[in-house]
């Protein structure tokens, strides 16, 4: 079946298809394939029953010269031939209704289908993203990511969706074709060689447009929304620079590019339609004239055949134009299959269970990490972090810092050497638990749109009175007491608190987890002396017995600390 689909792309998208449905998926899709053939058989019989009704309809006397039509006649002891026609009619009319519920519980599954794979599928996508290694994550653009959820998943639904309709269109094609072959098989034939040269143009012509349309029309909406997350990452400074013309004339192009496309692809959606429907209506004219030819001008005798055959058409002609508009959307939305099966392969991290305990100390030994063989950041690091030790790490930007606090919490790996809790080394079966131990506060702190409690909790289980606790740890308490409490709005990205209001609250969420050790990755950085000085003064009266690991450019926040360690062309030196 397919092989006439999708011809060449036959392994591609079945197998890619295969691949990303459930096994639960495929069990729902087979009851669906099982019911398109008994809408198939239903349609048929619709078709074909027509013609029994119109012959004896229009003569009677059939009723004693057919036997089938005589048994029944006799067997439910009808009075009048009249009688028989008018409970006929009456038989029909409860079939055409039963019909169309059935038709309409198949669309509904059909749609259900469709609606909770893309549920499923952008699920997946999003557990696979937030799977990844944290070296992977941070070289991806995050638009790309919500395009790939929202939209891609969106049209990879409905590919399934039209692949579903054209199953059971061809089911439906089959059986009638079957049924007009019996009935008259030249003119069967002559429709076939007709309506089957004018679909394979169609579908050579527009469906290799719609394919091309579909790469073009995923690049656009990538552009789309890169215009939008950077004009919205930079809204302050774009305001500044008084530069909103300039964010809506980047605007503007994709988001026209992405108009157009799908104006040219939904008015191509429209032209197998417009076209069959013409082809149709002249197929039904020159069946009239076959029959009038056939019979000497005498159509009565015919009357039945050519009224099977204009229902026939009446039903085919919308098949065939499902057939080609989802083979036509299947070729608009065939890049989202292959994006969505190519983002869905990507390794993930696969973490254990096993649980680690830090009782004793962290120990880098021999650790080596580089990107590339040229570009070596770390070089045979040894180093003893002892548990509630204070340690700051100094050195210019790109020395490899943040790489060592990357490594020591279990978000990197190295390339040669090993990292040790407690004797223990760490790597992916039990990571999650260390990771699960440590607080961390980055230079650039992301707090949501929510309020100051769920930023603090983020993910956690809620504790109003830990909460509270952890406020008061940072200072912060009182004056969120001024406000709404806990409910006091952050605003997005914390716009509605100060640099220094941020980072408390950073630390807070840091805290509220109970770490066993905190890092602070150049966490003050961006505020004024006197309060860096003051929330470091903090931190340090605050963190008792915690390991407290500090990246840090100014000296004088990092006095308090135990050892400090300079990190130099990629090997770490102890400050004395």
């Amino acid at each position: 079946m397919f092989n006439f689909i999708f011809l060449k792309r036959k392994s591609s998208v079945i197998d890619k298809l295969i691949y990303i449905l459930t096994k639960k998926d495929k069990k729902f899709l087979l009851l669906l394939l099982f019911f398109s053939v008994i809408i198939s058989i239903i349609e048929t019989i619709g078709i074909s029953i027509m013609m029994p009704f119109i012959a004896i309809a229009t003569d009677f006397d059939l009723i004693n010269s057919n036997k089938y039509y005589k048994f029944v006649y006799e067997v439910f002891d009808f009075n009048t031939p009249k009688d028989f026609v008018i409970v006929f009619g009456v038989i029909l009319i409860i079939f055409y209704i039963l019909r169309s519920v059935i038709n309409l519980l198949y669309i509904y599954l059909l749609n259900r289908f469709a609606e909770s794979r893309y549920q499923l599928i952008s699920h997946r996508l999003f557990k696979n993203y937030m799977g990844r290694r944290y070296k992977d994550f941070v070289h991806i653009n995050s638009s790309n990511l919500t395009k790939n959820i929202m939209h891609e998943s969106s049209n990879l639904s409905y590919l399934m969706q039209n692949m579903l309709i054209i199953m059971s269109e061809v089911f439906v094609l089959t059986l009638i074709y079957t049924m007009l072959l019996y009935v008259d098989y030249i003119i069967t034939l002559s429709l076939t060689a007709i309506l089957g040269i004018n679909a394979t143009l169609l579908a050579r012509v527009v469906g290799k447009k719609m394919k091309l349309l579909g790469g073009v029309r995923a690049n656009a909406q990538t552009n789309l929304y890169e215009t939008i997350n950077r004009s919205f990452g930079n809204f302050k400074i774009i305001k500044l620079r008084s530069n909103d013309n300039k964010a809506l004339e980047e605007f503007e192009s994709p988001s026209l590019r992405l108009v157009n496309l799908n104006i040219t692809a939904a008015t191509l959606s429209q032209f197998p339609k417009l076209f069959l429907e013409g082809i149709g209506f002249s197929l039904i004219a020159l069946i009239i004239i076959y029959l009038i030819e056939k019979n000497n001008g005498n159509m009565a005798s015919s009357l039945a055949i050519l009224s099977v055959f204009v229902l026939a058409l009446y039903r085919l002609l919308p098949s065939v134009n499902k057939i080609m508009n989802g083979y036509n959307s299947i070729m608009l939305a065939h890049k989202s299959l292959d994006i969505v099966y190519s983002e869905l392969t990507y390794k993930t991290e696969n973490l254990g269970n096993e649980i680690i305990k830090f009782t004793d100390k962290i120990r880098f030994k021999n650790v080596s990490f580089r990107y590339t063989r040229k570009n070596t950041i770390l070089n045979q690091v040894n180093l003893n972090i002892n548990k509630g030790e204070k340690i700051a790490f100094i050195g210019k930007s790109g020395s490899g810092k943040s790489t060592i606090v990357d490594l020591l919490m279990g978000l990197d790996y190295a390339n040669e050497g090993a990292i040790y809790v407690d004797n223990k080394e760490l790597k992916e079966s039990n990571v999650k638990s260390f990771r699960k131990i440590i607080g961390y506060v980055p230079q650039n702190v992301y707090l949501f749109d929510g309020t100051i409690a769920d930023n603090v909790v983020f993910g956690k289980k809620y504790d109003e009175k830990k909460v509270i606790n952890t406020l008061k740890r940072v200072h912060i308490y009182d004056f969120l007491q001024a406000k709404e409490g806990l409910q006091t709005k952050v605003g997005e990205s914390g716009s509605l608190l100060s640099g220094g209001q941020k980072q408390r609250v950073a630390i807070a969420r840091a805290l509220y987890g109970d770490p066993k050790i905190l890092v602070l990755d150049e966490a003050t950085s961006a505020l004024d002396i006197e309060t860096e000085l003051k929330i470091m003064n903090e931190v340090y009266s605050l963190s008792g017995d915690i390991t407290l690991i500090i990246i840090a450019h100014r000296l004088s926040t990092i006095e308090k600390c135990d050892n400090i360690y300079e990190i130099k062309e990629g090997v770490v030196y102890k400050k004395t």
